[in-house]
């Protein structure tokens, strides 16, 4: 029996660049900054919500009918509290987008933030400690 032979593969010919559009960016590239600018809106003075990535947002209120389809996306996903990194990847939008919508919806009362919830280690009782200690000690 002989072994298999090893076809010799060909490099394939690299397609052309695709055109540059008038604005600068070639067709059916990445998001744009426009609409990612027109999503977060024109923010009253900058100020934003003091909100990190592991804040933990969660829908007060149903959708109102005058909300963006972001917004409407963000509080449904939020039924069940959700970090604000999760509703990031979830959305497919920056943090900093996602940080002015919350700061919009935080401002209309229609969800609310909380830090996450740190659960704090029982430390043992002193005198099985010591018992454990003086344990070791006779070995």
């Amino acid at each position: 029996m002989t072994p298999p032979q090893r076809r010799r593969r060909h490099p394939q010919e690299q397609p052309p660049p695709e055109p540059v559009t008038e604005g600068g960016a070639a067709e059916g590239e990445g998001k744009q900054p426009e609409r990612l600018y027109i999503l977060a809106g024109a923010a009253d003075g900058g100020e934003r919500a003091p909100i990190d990535l592991v804040t933990l947002i969660v829908t007060s209120a149903d959708p109102p009918p005058a909300a963006t389809p972001e917004q409407s996306a963000l509080l449904r996903l939020c039924q069940a509290p959700l970090s604000v990194a999760e509703i990031s990847a979830y959305l497919s939008l920056p943090f900093s987008v996602v940080t002015m919508l919350i700061t919009d919806l935080l401002a209309a009362e229609l969800v609310q933030a909380r830090a996450p919830i740190v659960r704090q280690a029982e430390v043992p009782d002193r005198s099985l400690l010591e018992a454990v200690m003086h344990g070791l000690q006779k070995l």
